[in-house]
């Protein structure tokens, strides 16, 4: 077919998003005149190109996408949200909450919404080390850090290294705010015509439908971007991080953005473009 448009589209390796783009990018769905270059890196590399504007359509953490609002719109299709899916902070011993503040903690990225829950839950605690997800629970066993937070798959394999959960800071924002958690969502360069990204935006969903359609099982897609994990791990991943919010915002998921849109901007900390909360969603 003859493409006429071609769209940078950037998204982690994560299962939960090769599932969502699977059939998008393999063309098991019908993606008309448009034509998909997938870009895969892990999303603090996502977070640091949307704050440049890099590319036309990608996945970010919620804290990137209120620092970006200049130059990016929330699309209605492939956001993260839910209930009990909040990252964890742990050590290698049970630990008093009052504590936490003056121990060195270490972090996922400074963009990532792990950050934006801890700073809800300890406003005061200013021992942070950022690293990669991925290394948290090794930097807590060799004594670089007395606390971390963790996000993603190392939320089913921490107990197994003895390691203690002190608070799960998903279940104290819920507890707090009574909405789910936004985690990350899809978002559309605003240098792109609207009509472009509400096309877009209805692919995507089709593209999770089709996946949804065949799941329990997992394509081959999924399974060769996730390295070394297992099939279950892979769609505990999956049932964990995409949901109805995924194929549709809506209401009550709009809310959730916008509550935690307005914890960010209590933080002195993280600066803000101010751009009015009815502007960072695609109409």
């Amino acid at each position: 077919p003859a493409y006429d448009m071609k769209l940078t589209l950037g998204f982690s390796p994560c299962p939960n998003d090769t599932f969502i783009f699977d059939a998008l990018v393999n063309k098991k769905i019908d993606t008309g005149n448009f034509e998909f270059e997938p870009i895969l890196e892990d999303v603090e590399t996502l977070n640091q190109w949307a704050l440049e504007g890099k590319l036309d359509i990608t996945k970010l953490s919620f804290p990137a996408f209120f620092r970006s609002l200049d130059k990016y719109v929330l699309l209605k299709s492939g956001s993260a949200l839910g209930n009990g899916v909040g990252p964890l902070l742990i050590a290698t011993e049970a630990i008093p909450r009052e504590r936490v503040n003056g121990l060195r903690i270490a972090l996922p990225g400074v963009n990532t919404t792990a950050n934006l829950l801890f700073n809800y839950a300890f406003p005061d605690a200013n021992r942070r080390k950022f690293m990669l997800f991925s290394e948290i629970e090794d930097a807590i066993m060799r004594g670089k850090a007395e606390l971390g937070v963790i996000i993603h798959e190392n939320r089913f394999t921490y107990q197994q290294k003895g390691l203690v959960k002190i608070l799960d800071l998903g279940e104290y924002w819920e507890e707090k705010t009574r909405v789910p958690i936004p985690l990350g969502g899809i978002a559309a360069n605003r240098s792109l015509d609207p009509q472009v990204s509400q096309s877009v935006d209805q692919l995507i969903r089709k593209s999770l439908e089709f996946a949804f359609g065949r799941y329990p099982i997992v394509a081959p897609y999924v399974k060769q971007h996730s390295h070394s994990m297992s099939e279950d791990v892979m769609r505990k991943h999956i049932d964990l991080y995409v949901n109805d919010f995924s194929i549709e915002l809506g209401e009550k998921g709009r809310g959730a953005v916008e509550t935690l849109y307005k914890v960010f901007k209590e933080q002195p900390s993280l600066s803000v473009t101010s751009t009015s909360s009815s502007e960072m969603f695609l109409s």
